[in-house]
């Protein structure tokens, strides 16, 4: 890489770490919060939804304006408007600002996140692409293990308003740094489907809102209809993809096999794994009665790896292709589950630190080789697209996995004390403490039911072959 290339990856990597530490400080936050505010927990759960709603709703939109009017433009624009919703988050008074911020900040990153990808395929050929996000994801996993740190120390010992406060900095000087050395190689024509939004966030809202719900207040009319609600207008949503000229997700670009798989395979991981760090979270605070603070250092190891091993990573991805080091990965995420599995009421606490040690490796193999075959594959002309069609469909998986986790953890054990154990205000014991690992247990074998899935999809998409220029007419079905 020339100066100018190293200096663009830390610009994006700076993005990546921003959103990274926002999403893990706020979990650590969340008791916290929710007792400042004087809160309830439903109420509270929707500083967490709402930033998942508006960044999987809005994230290909998102990608496709970058490619209307410049993804450098759009991604700086996206570091501004995180920064101003980083500030009115820390300035709220009630828990209603607080989330209506949480939105703005969304915006932001789904910006920063629709767009990254795509500059990365503006500045490196496809041969060094994988080299590239792999500093990308080191950003995230930093990020993420900063945000913990910071979190439990920013959180006790001066208050939750500055784990907002604190992006505002990095905000900055990121955002003068983006103006200075970010430019627009290309730009091209292309229209939004504001319809096709619309849909997919009313089909994700009625989801959302029926797990939820159900963890509220059980089996009911409410949420059994509101999730039949979703699913019906979710249906609708692809009907209408299929027919729109200008779709959010854009089948005939996922022609592309290896486009088609990698895209499937990334929302299947993020659907099944996110939930198991969920899941480990609650059973580490709930049924080991650990402070927030000490269960996410016990998942440190983690990120650790992630952080040391996702460029490298991405250079092997660059010389040998995805297939094998991204199925690899899932892989590795399984066993780490298993790890997880054996887990008791009084299991030694190092299994953990070892599982957790594991899936940074798995995560390592996976999103960074899988990240640079999309990007390597996707047609020119439409980075920022699919990019956003990759990010959306994460985020999805994201939302999806968090809804699992809480919905799982309210089935498990009396209501009340899950919400209690989810936000760190009580821990269990005798024999809920068992219902309860039977619970998170059902959870992790659907856990890896579903990265097995994203493992067969990722060794689906077939052997590839990268230049120095894109080839997206390789691997097409006929």
């Amino acid at each position: 890489m020339d100066t100018k290339q190293k200096i663009i990856i830390a610009i994006l990597m700076l993005g990546t770490l921003m959103g990274s530490l926002d999403s893990t400080i706020v979990i650590l936050a969340f008791p916290t919060i929710s007792d400042s505010l004087h809160a309830e927990f439903v109420t509270t759960l929707w500083i967490i939804l709402i930033y998942l709603l508006v960044v999987a709703i809005c994230t290909t939109q998102l990608g496709r304006i970058g490619d209307i009017y410049g993804r450098s433009r759009m991604f700086n624009a996206g570091f501004g408007i995180f920064t101003v919703g980083s500030l009115f988050c820390g300035l709220s008074p009630g828990i209603s600002w607080l989330i209506a911020s949480r939105g703005v900040q969304a915006v932001g990153g789904a910006l920063m996140q629709a767009n990254s990808g795509a500059i990365v395929a503006d500045t490196f050929p496809p041969n060094v692409r994988g080299t590239a996000f792999g500093y990308i994801s080191l950003g995230w996993t930093s990020g993420a293990m900063l945000g913990i740190v910071l979190g439990g120390i920013i959180t006790t010992f001066v208050g939750w308003e500055y784990i907002f406060f604190v992006n505002i900095p990095i905000g900055i000087i990121a955002t003068i740094l983006g103006f200075r050395y970010l430019t627009d190689n290309s730009r091209v024509h292309a229209e939004l489907d504001l319809v096709g939004m619309l849909l997919l966030g009313a089909a994700l809202t009625f989801i959302s809102y029926a797990g939820v719900d159900f963890a509220t207040e059980g089996t009911a009319f409410a949420n059994i209809a509101s999730l039949c609600i979703g699913f019906v207008i979710l249906l609708l949503f692809i009907v209408f993809e299929r027919r729109t000229s200008h779709p959010i997700i854009d089948f005939s670009a996922l022609r592309n096999r290896i486009l088609r798989y990698s895209i499937m395979a990334t929302f299947f991981l993020s659907l099944g794994y996110l939930s198991v760090v969920f899941l480990i979270t609650m059973y580490l605070q709930g049924i080991r009665a650990l402070s927030p603070l000490d269960a996410a250092l016990l998942l440190t190891p983690g990120y650790v790896v992630g952080s040391l091993l996702s460029p490298r990573m991405g250079r092997l991805s660059d010389k040998y292709g995805a297939r094998v080091l991204a199925t690899a990965g899932t892989a590795v995420l399984i066993v780490a589950t298993l790890i997880y599995l054996v887990c008791g009421i009084d299991t030694p606490l190092w299994e953990v630190l070892v599982a957790s040690g594991v899936s940074g490796l798995g995560t390592a193999m996976f999103f960074p080789s899988n990240n640079s075959a999309v990007m390597a594959n996707a047609p020119q002309g439409s980075y920022g697209g699919i990019s956003g069609i990759l990010r959306t469909m994460q985020n999805i998986g994201i939302l999806g996995s968090f809804v699992i986790a809480i919905t799982v953890s309210a089935a498990s054990i009396p209501r009340d004390v899950a919400f209690e154990v989810f936000i760190g205000t009580t821990n269990l014991v005798g024999g809920v403490s068992e219902a309860f690992i039977k619970g998170i247990d059902a959870a992790l074998w659907v856990s890896i039911m579903l990265i097995g899935i994203a493992g067969a999809l990722s060794w689906m998409r077939g052997r590839e072959t990268r230049g120095s220029a894109p080839r997206p007419e390789e691997k097409q079905d006929t």
